[in-house]
């Protein structure tokens, strides 16, 4: 990243002068009174390099790394080649804007073709936009492309993870649809509540794949299902599992969303994050945002341009059925390298260690008498119950470096394992809670 080099105080007055103001006060006339800052901020003085260091330092000395993590539940912590960070690093990268004038957008506009594409081959569906703000973002946008004026209902799977679901309340609050949640049974929908849910309002049915409990959801069934009451399947699905499991295409999904974290993107405490959206073609001019396409210039050379936008803030903004106006092109550009870096066969590996690891978990943790609570096949994450109170297992984890899973409750925990886990982790991990449990 280029240095920063702040105003001077003269610059800072020569800008307000030419803009047509004779003091600051006047700048900001129009912020009301009651808001305004009086005084100075509560700041301690300005410190020399070496000082400040030793301050920040001292602060980060404060946070608890943990050498082992056991934890996902929506952030999962993955492999990330160093050609990720190598290329998506570089200046001409991270300060890439909006590609509004395609002649010198070349190269940004080519990187979001290119994520389209992968995502389009790892969702199995036709189109795919750049990319919106993270994955609950993306399901609550999802919904609103699927709602029309008889079919103004949303049901969304219980067995999801509760974040998108109240985001994709919020969004049907705001644009005045009705929001039904289906009851979770088993860690998966429960299909006879979903039944007796959908009507000829429904617009559509969003289920998690897998579910957040890390149970696999038979989405060819709950595809049917939707579509036999003439509403859309949106599948909510978690990316690096698409390698070893059936795509949204390949069950007959309509949208498929998610949050696109596990593509090369650190943790990062929570962000920021990319919300991945695809989509079938008769779905295509729905799809919020923007989409980038491949074309010609008049000398028959490859070129990259806008093909379609939802600029909702250009023209007919009350007709408009997003508000979505960016994209997250640096968080695209990391997944897209990501995929490429892994390709096919690495991603496949990778899924398939996640799988073969959360299952040793699994089976360690019955062991040290954290039973598994759910009964169904699942993916990498699963919740356990004990009579052993969570948190002292998790608190005696924390102690020997280890975060383990999260707490749902005082007795269930839902673990994740990735493939970052190795054997002698997971078989530390059991017999540490084993110590607690007294098993």
């Amino acid at each position: 990243m280029g240095a920063y080099i702040p105003n001077t105080e003269k610059e800072r007055w020569d800008m307000l002068k030419a803009a047509g103001f004779s003091d600051f006060s006047e700048l900001y006339a129009d912020v009301p009174e009651g808001i305004r800052l009086k005084g100075s901020l509560a700041l301690p003085p300005g410190q020399a390099e070496l000082p400040v260091r030793r301050s920040m330092e001292k602060l980060a000395g404060e946070n608890q790394v943990f050498a082992h993590i056991f934890r996902g539940a929506g952030s999962y912590r993955h492999y990330i080649p160093a050609i990720v960070d190598e290329i998506a690093t570089r200046e001409k990268f991270v300060t890439a804007y909006t590609p509004y004038q395609a002649e010198i957008s070349q190269g940004i506009l080519q990187s979001i073709f290119e994520y389209q594409t992968m995502i389009c081959q790892l969702t199995g569906m036709e189109v795919s936009n750049a990319s919106v703000y993270d994955g609950a973002t993306a399901a609550a946008e999802a919904a609103a492309m699927c709602i029309g004026k008889k079919r103004h209902t949303v049901l969304v799977s219980g067995a999801a993870d509760p974040g998108v679901r109240r985001v994709i309340k919020t969004y049907c609050f705001g644009n005045g649809s009705r929001y039904l949640e289906i009851p979770e049974k088993d860690g998966v929908t429960d299909r006879g509540k979903l039944s007796e849910l959908l009507s000829d309002e429904t617009a559509c049915v969003y289920v998690q794949q897998p579910s957040y409990y890390g149970c696999l959801e038979d989405m060819d069934s709950l595809c049917e299902m939707a579509h036999g009451a003439g509403a859309k399947l949106i599948a909510g699905c978690n990316p690096i599992s698409l390698a070893v499991l059936k795509t949204p295409g390949e069950y007959g999904a309509d949208i498929a969303v998610g949050e696109g974290q596990p593509l090369g993107i650190p943790m990062a405490f929570g962000g920021p994050y990319l919300g991945f959206m695809a989509a079938t073609k008769e779905m295509f001019r729905k799809l919020p945002g923007r989409i980038v396409g491949q074309t010609v210039d008049r000398d028959g050379k490859r070129g990259f341009v806008l093909t379609l936008q939802a600029r909702e803030q250009h023209i007919r903004r009350e007709k408009a059925g997003s508000n979505i106006c960016s994209n997250e092109a640096l968080c695209a550009m990391r997944a897209a390298v990501y995929l490429a870096a892994m390709g096919a066969r690495g991603l496949e590996e990778a899924a398939k260690q996640c799988a073969a690891k959360a299952h040793y978990l699994q089976k360690a943790l019955k062991g040290a008498g954290l039973f598994r609570e759910h009964s169904g096949e699942f993916f990498h994450e699963f919740v356990t119950a004990s009579d052993t109170p969570a948190e002292a297992i998790l608190k005696a984890l924390e102690r020997k470096g280890i975060l383990g899973g999260l707490p749902l409750d005082g007795k269930r925990i839902l673990w994740c394992a990735t493939e970052m886990n190795t054997i002698e982790e997971i078989d530390e991990t059991a017999a540490i809670a084993k110590e607690v449990t007294g098993v």
